[in-house]
């Protein structure tokens, strides 16, 4: 059944160039980084036609391009107005704005959803995949303001239905964890001090037990009970996590800076730290991804948590 289509994200003006810069460099160059996890996640959870689907976080929307490729009806909320704008021009370009169709995209959380464009059915999955700054909203750590975006978007969903949540997993392969370390770091005196320490430091500390590639293996600790913890708060009952494996590529150390800090993990410690010292301190802590092509590559694992509703 056709979903409500509405685009109600503000339009962006000369001043807004930084932000739609960001917003392009994620959709350009870090977005892609995640598509293994968005196949494990759909390939799972046997998406398709008869998906209703809500994307919380849906950023430039390749996730729900994906999902509609599939045959899944997909509504998009984000309240990054930004990124929002990139997804309408992927999912909703001007020539199939004339007539019903299965995609809707809404500025803001579920709440905007349900009251701008509820749907005509109850969703039966609902997804949050975007991965987390590594200091939340003051100092909160993984998971912010999650737990009541869950609990919201649970009230749209079918009893029974799966919610599924991701994030990037040091308990595996995770050649990031330096990076967001180094966010961490630089974030502490915003986060009150809360920075995360759990992270080994360099190539070298890496290298985790059991990882494995394709739709992912289920597992035992790590950011399982990062994505537990928010699951069970929001009134969801986890059923299960899985690893899969997202590398980070890069063709060189511009473009690796750039993507980096179009994800957010950097948000604070721009703010606590400074532009300057942020960008300086990244590129040394890549200096040891870099290879003698001049590339940038990071092996990482993801973990995806499936619960119901």
């Amino acid at each position: 059944m056709a979903a409500v289509l509405l685009w109600n994200g503000p339009r962006q003006g000369a001043d807004d160039a930084p932000s739609r810069a960001r917003a392009r460099d994620w959709a350009e160059i870090q977005e892609r980084m995640l598509v293994p996890l968005y196949e494990a996640v759909h390939e799972r959870l046997g998406v398709g036609p008869l998906t209703r689907l809500l994307g919380l976080g849906c950023g430039s929307g390749l996730a729900l391009l994906m999902a509609a490729c599939r045959g899944a009806a997909v509504t998009g909320a984000d309240p990054d107005g930004e990124r929002l704008e990139l997804a309408r021009q992927r999912l909703l370009p001007d020539e199939w704005q004339a007539g019903p169709t299965r995609t809707a995209l809404v500025h803001g959380g579920p709440g905007a959803v349900e009251r701008a464009a509820p749907p005509e059915r109850p969703f039966n999955l609902v997804t949050l995949l975007e991965p987390w700054p590594a200091c939340g909203p003051g100092g909160a750590g993984p998971g912010g303001t999650r737990e009541a975006d869950l609990a919201a978007a649970a009230r749209l969903a079918e009893p029974g239905s799966p919610v599924v949540l991701a994030g990037p997993d040091p308990s595996g392969r995770c050649e990031t964890a330096a990076v967001l370390r180094l966010a961490a770091r630089l974030a502490e005196p915003r986060c009150g001090g809360k920075a995360r320490r759990d992270a080994p430091e360099g190539p070298d500390a890496a290298e985790g037990p059991g990882t494995a590639e394709g739709p992912g293996t289920a597992e035992g600790p790590g950011t399982a009970e990062e994505l537990e913890g928010p699951a069970l708060r929001a009134g969801l009952r986890p059923q299960g996590s899985w690893r899969v494996a997202c590398p980070f590529a890069y063709p060189d150390q511009e473009s690796a800076v750039r993507g980096l800090l179009s994800t957010g993990w950097f948000d604070a410690a721009v703010e606590s730290a400074g532009a300057r010292q942020v960008d300086k301190e990244l590129r040394e802590v890549l200096h040891p991804f870099r290879r003698p092509d001049g590339t940038v590559r990071m092996e990482n694992d993801f973990r995806y948590l499936v619960a119901r509703v």
